[in-house]
């Protein structure tokens, strides 16, 4: 498994503490950055990470600005990803099971840091149920120009 994590200046604290997570755990990945508190713009950083999702070069991203909010809209912009905002483990499972999500946002302003690594770890630990849900992630995917 491969991970590409990224977040602005308001995400470094809680990127920090996954990147750890992921090292304990074995889990290879890729740091889009950034790389410290200086205050930096998070579209490109979120993008960079879910082309990276997209283009199968890692299976799931973990994105974090303040409030999961602007990392979730930028990185939703590119074809092929299902970002999530979760500010809960129930959340995080369920946007797994029944969305197929393959990128995990979270605020870190919004969510504690225990709470974060548990979203981590049930996000990645979690399979897509299938079934009824994937004609709903399929009619997700016909989306172009808002209408469906």
């Amino acid at each position: 498994m491969k991970i590409a994590i990224g977040c602005d200046h308001g995400g470094f604290e809680w990127k920090e503490a996954v990147r750890g997570y992921l090292e304990e755990n074995g889990i290879d990945y890729e740091d889009f950055g950034a790389f410290s508190t200086e205050s930096v713009d998070y579209a490109p950083i979120a993008v960079k990470a879910a082309r990276t999702v997209a283009e199968g070069k890692a299976d799931y991203g973990i994105l974090i600005c303040s409030t999961g909010l602007g990392v979730s809209m930028a990185s939703n912009k590119v074809k092929g990803i299902r970002a999530a905002v979760c500010t809960n483990t129930f959340c995080a499972e369920m946007t797994r099971r029944h969305n197929n999500a393959n990128v995990l946002c979270m605020g870190g302003k919004v969510v504690d840091r225990e709470t974060a690594l548990q979203m981590v770890d049930i996000f990645l630990h979690t399979a897509f149920d299938g079934g009824r849900h994937q004609r709903r992630i399929d009619q997700i995917a016909q989306i172009e120009d808002g209408t469906l």
